[in-house]
């Protein structure tokens, strides 16, 4: 599952700065650490085609401050007669929302904002971005080319 949350880090485009988990029916898994320390197990000890067993569905939580929550169901389970070194994104749209964004709130906030020069935040969030920023971009090679770089 430690795997599946740098996935998760590349397809997002997120630089994992932030505390994360997965919760598997009443189950969760994540990174131990002293500094805050859980009951939750240790993702790296398990895969998750045996965290899930039986279930389909789990949930991805990400940055507990902005609350990032994805709900994930496993569709279909594939298997490939070549050996891949690395996941493959087949398909994906939309930009992700920038890390540290607030959260959906945030995010929505951001996109109203960079979208009318006159907003109030306009300037700010444009700086804060790094200039242009759009929230229709999807690029499916440089996404590939991140998931490239795990082993």
């Amino acid at each position: 599952m430690a795997k599946l949350h740098h996935v998760f880090q590349i397809t997002m485009g997120w630089t994992d700065s932030h505390l994360h988990s997965f919760s598997v029916g009443k189950k969760r898994y994540s990174v131990p650490t002293s500094t805050f320390p859980t009951h939750d197990l240790d993702e790296a000890k398990i895969t998750l085609a045996k965290a899930l067993g039986a279930d389909r569905a789990f949930r991805y939580e990400y940055d507990f401050g902005d609350g990032w929550s994805h709900d994930v169901i496993v569709e279909e389970t594939l298997t490939s007669p070549f050996r891949l070194a690395s996941a493959v994104c087949l398909a994906g749209q939309r930009s992700c929302p920038p890390e540290d964004c607030g959260g959906p709130f945030g995010y929505q906030h951001l996109l109203e904002a960079l979208s009318d020069p006159d907003h109030p935040d306009f300037d700010d969030l444009t700086e804060w971005i790094g200039g242009y920023f759009d929230p229709e971009a999807f690029n499916l090679a440089a996404v590939n080319a991140g998931l490239q770089s795990l082993r």
